[in-house]
């Protein structure tokens, strides 16, 4: 009898690629210890029985792990490879990974395996496999290439078979699958031909093995929801030549054909396994584990907050990401027996598990000598059970998103929402992503606590929504000051009026520093603002001696000129370095790319207090300042504001609030260089004017081209 007890966190993740989920969950050396790796850059050891952290290891800045790090268990010590080639490893006593024992390889790592009792192998993307000391020994040894052009390894498992190493892995190339067995006692490799059979269109979603004394069981589940089970002899008749295995259906829908999100299948003991996927096209994903000896569902638990469809499994827990959190399901299984597949022997269940005896395909062939099979009453009641559940009407994805929003949790509506905007697009689309987000914010007004800022987002992201259609979406917003839903929104929407682009610069000017700090902002628009001392000086000389083409000697502001050399040293970095910090930089860039109309934004412009006007405009200043260094006038960064639009925006806030502006002490410096920015224009453009009659002559010129002959000097004198 099989059963998943409580669950408990032991760590909350923070996901480095994004949904691709974790690289690994590997045992160490003790048999309560594991080793978490990320898609990024950390490997965590954590202690299961104490739920915390023993100790983390990063690497480097722009440096990312691409395998899972495993433990050596005859060492004790740890093993990792980083972009690629790079391998590292260390101990509990290190810190710093960039200090510990690196080996450069010559060919990319696919995967490091280690299991007790032998030493680990490295397997190489090109399929060729070293013991860990041999490759060590000699890192940049030449690695030879075993698999064909385009194929792709796809699994891998490791074996100890008679006390001898054994080494699986599974390679893909258009649709066609292959399966590579490597003994090291005989250093003999055969290659399989996995034959789908009547569903040549399948596609094998995840794979596990068990082995016996004379096969390895490959299991797959397919992306009809079935799975297969396929043996491959530890001992091949013809090593040399290449063999084809055909797969036999083990256990019929497990998960939906039409699974959303991951699957994966793990092989728990010889006759159970764990799936991990919906049971149901509409129905939240489980974990549930199957008797595959008697074709019976053992237990399920449901996981509301969605996986990464990533499982592991090692002694008597099951890990896997449950929303964002790794969870750890401790796992019990009795020796399989025919009562215990029914239900029918005695235990305590934990509440958040059931127990279900659940008819599957009694008539495959499995070889168990099965009676049961013949009690025709048994089979009837197991046989209804299966209609009724095939009965069950299928709420369509749209209206089961609209009623999971007025009731779940906020956690759930984000996973219901992803799966929905997972699903291909239907004619109604717009009209219940519309839907969806009217029922979010009435919900939002009625319950002030509800505020589901990333379910918006990913709404918002549709290219669907624009705020005619939900107005209330960016009033709730600026009501909690979510800068980053504002920001989103003013890069979104094309049709924010006049008022609410204020109403979202006031709170862009207002906001503190260390607020911003904690806020998730999007930075494309944004360049490095920071400025290096050599920066500074010809900045400096810049704005001082020319500016355009203007020199300010002959300017016949004296004024100007005297309160400018007055200007203290401290003073003189002002318009080189960046007034704002670059988090409030987006944010306002976002507001210089909104659409507007001067009519409509001049009066709501002199609601902005003074303070917060001049420094939008020292920032204005500093942004004509970075586009003035180089011959395009343009900023660098992926979508920046344009010279146009600061220059507009310099008009706009001087026009609202000249007056209030120029009564400000700290703002006086501001304004004389403003000034000074003019003056150099117009002068610019009057030096461009008194050279316009030779531009024309020089026209003229070239139109009497035809009139040369084949060869001329000519001399041209501009006065």
């Amino acid at each position: 009898m099989a059963a998943l007890e409580e669950e408990f966190t032991l760590s909350s993740v923070v996901l480095s690629a994004g949904p691709e989920g974790l690289l690994g969950v590997e045992q160490s050396d003790k048999t309560d210890q594991f080793l978490v790796t990320d898609s990024g850059r950390t490997v965590i050891l954590y202690k299961v029985s104490d739920q915390k952290p023993l100790g983390s290891w990063s690497v480097k800045q722009g440096q990312i792990i691409t395998c899972p790090a495993v433990c050596n268990f005859q060492t004790g010590e740890y093993v990792v490879v980083h972009d690629n080639k790079v391998l590292r490893i260390w101990n509990n006593e290190d810190v710093n990974l960039d200090k510990v024992f690196k080996a450069t390889l010559s060919a990319e790592v696919y995967r490091i395996l280690s299991v007790q009792g032998t030493e680990p192998l490295v397997l190489f993307k090109e399929g060729a496999v070293r013991g860990l000391e041999a490759l060590l020994a000699d890192p940049q040894q030449k690695i030879e290439t075993v698999i064909s052009d385009e194929e792709v390894i796809k699994w891998t498992k490791y074996f100890i078979v008679f006390r001898h190493p054994v080494l699986v892995f599974i390679t893909e190339k258009h649709g066609n699958y292959f399966a590579y067995v490597q003994m090291f006692n005989s250093r003999i490799l055969t290659k399989y031909t996995l034959l789908l059979g009547q569903d040549e269109n399948s596609v094998i979603k995840s794979f596990t093995a068990s082995v016996d004394r004379k096969f390895i069981s490959l299991m797959s589940l397919s992306s009809d929801g079935c799975i297969y089970e396929t043996l491959i002899p530890i001992r091949p008749a013809d090593p040399g030549k290449n063999q084809s295995l055909v797969k036999s259906l083990l256990l019929k829908a497990v998960v939906s054909g039409n699974a959303r999100n991951g699957v994966a299948l793990t092989a728990l003991d010889q006759d159970h396994v764990a799936v991990l996927g919906s049971p149901l096209a509409a129905s939240k994903e489980c974990l549930s584990v199957w008797n595959i000896k008697f074709q019976t569902l053992q237990t399920s638990k449901e996981l509301p907050q969605g996986t990464s469809g990533q499982l592991w499994y090692y002694g008597e827990h099951l890990f896997m990401l449950h929303g964002k959190s790794l969870t750890v399901i401790p796992y019990k299984c009795e020796v399989s027996s025919l009562a215990g597949a029914l239900g029918k022997l005695k235990h305590s269940q934990d509440p958040g598990t059931h127990v279900v005896s659940h008819f599957v395909n009694w008539e495959t062939p499995q070889g168990c000598g099965l009676g049961f099979q013949n009690s025709e009453q048994s089979r009837r009641i197991l046989r209804r059970r299966k209609i009724e559940v095939s009965l069950q009407p299928e709420v369509p994805p749209s209206k089961q998103l609209l009623s999971t929003i007025m009731k779940d949790s906020e956690k759930h509506i984000e996973v219901e929402v992803r799966k929905f905007l997972a699903l291909k697009q239907t004619p109604d689309f717009h009209t219940v992503i519309g839907d969806t987000v009217t029922g979010l914010l009435e919900r939002c007004k009625a319950e002030p606590s509800f505020y589901p800022r990333n379910c918006l987002m990913q709404l918002i992201q549709t290219h669907v929504l624009s705020y005619s259609l939900c107005p209330d979406l960016m009033e709730i917003a600026l009501k909690k000051k979510d800068v980053q839903l504002l920001q989103l929104c003013l890069q979104q929407f094309p049709d924010i009026p006049e008022s609410v682009t204020c109403a979202c610069l006031k709170i862009f000017l207002s906001i503190g520093d260390d607020s911003l700090q904690e806020t998730d902002v999007n930075m494309e628009s944004v360049f490095d603002c920071s400025i290096n001392s050599v920066h500074d000086e010809k900045m400096e000389e810049q704005t001082e001696i020319l500016q355009n083409g203007f020199n300010p000697e002959e300017d016949k502001c004296n004024n100007c000129d005297q309160e400018l050399n007055k200007k203290p040293q401290d003073e003189t970095k002002e318009s080189t370095s960046c007034p704002v910090v670059q988090k409030r930089a987006a944010l306002l860039n976002a507001i210089l790319h909104s659409a507007y109309s001067e009519t409509f934004l001049l009066p709501h412009l002199k609601d902005i207090p003074a303070q917060h006007i001049t420094l939008f405009l020292k920032y204005l200043y500093f942004l004509y300042l970075k586009c003035s260094e180089n011959a395009t006038m343009t900023l660098p960064g992926i979508h920046p504001p344009t010279l146009n639009q600061i220059m507009d925006w310099i008009c706009l806030l001087l026009d609202a609030n000249f007056t209030v502006v120029v009564m400000m002490p700290e703002a006086k410096r501001l304004l004389i260089n403003l000034y000074k920015l003019v003056k150099s224009q117009i002068s610019v453009y009057s030096e461009l004017n008194k050279i316009e009659v030779s531009f024309r002559e020089l026209q003229k010129l070239n139109q009497e081209k035809n009139n040369r002959g084949l060869y001329s000097i000519e001399v041209l004198e501009l006065f």
